[in-house]
């Protein structure tokens, strides 16, 4: 079997999985995700996301949960970001953000993007940002320093600070320092 014949086969197989996921029986869905975990793809993680959001039980939700924070292909940050940063899918996204810190996938990248949400979100959502903040490896780019600094000052511009989110921006705004500073240092 050629190259061009075995992509055909893993992306039928790919479609197939799912449409099991979009099926809402949770049974197929279960059965989907251990084939995913075989025949991978990022094409799955909207369709899987999607499912999620649209309400499912706490032990399937728990099985997705496993399953995003198992996955290792770096491809699939940039699915998983668009959906952090839909606001269709902000009453999973605190959950969504704990499948992150946990990851073997690199999200440097998104640096700025964990800073704008914790300024964004509520505290549960700051306390995530905050750790995957923590441990972000890098390299970064100085365009991020600048861009974070920028969403910490709207933050400090807001009224009506919550007192335990105020907290968590404060360190948050020592971890981008701590990285700049490391960053100049390098």
């Amino acid at each position: 079997m050629s190259t061009s014949q075995k992509q055909k086969e893993n992306d039928k197989k790919v479609q197939l999985l799912i449409s099991e996921i979009q099926s809402k029986d949770e049974k197929k869905i279960v059965k989907a995700l251990q084939g995913l975990k075989v025949h991978g793809s990022a094409k799955i993680i909207a369709p899987l996301i999607e499912t999620w959001n649209s309400g499912i039980s706490e032990s399937l939700e728990q099985t997705i949960i496993e399953f995003i924070g198992d996955l290792k292909q770096s491809n699939t940050s940039d699915p998983i970001m668009e959906c952090i940063n839909n606001k269709a899918y902000v009453s999973i996204r605190q959950k969504l953000l704990s499948t992150i810190w946990n990851s073997k996938v690199d999200y440097s990248e998104y640096f700025v993007d964990f800073v704008r949400i914790a300024v964004e979100g509520d505290f549960m959502e700051g306390v995530e940002c905050l750790t995957i903040l923590e441990n972000l490896e890098g390299p970064f780019e100085e365009y991020q320093f600048l861009d974070a600094q920028v969403e910490l000052s709207l933050y400090a511009e807001q009224t009506n600070k919550e007192p335990r989110k105020q907290q968590i921006i404060s360190e948050i705004a020592l971890i981008v320092k701590d990285l700049e500073r490391q960053h100049i240092a390098f």
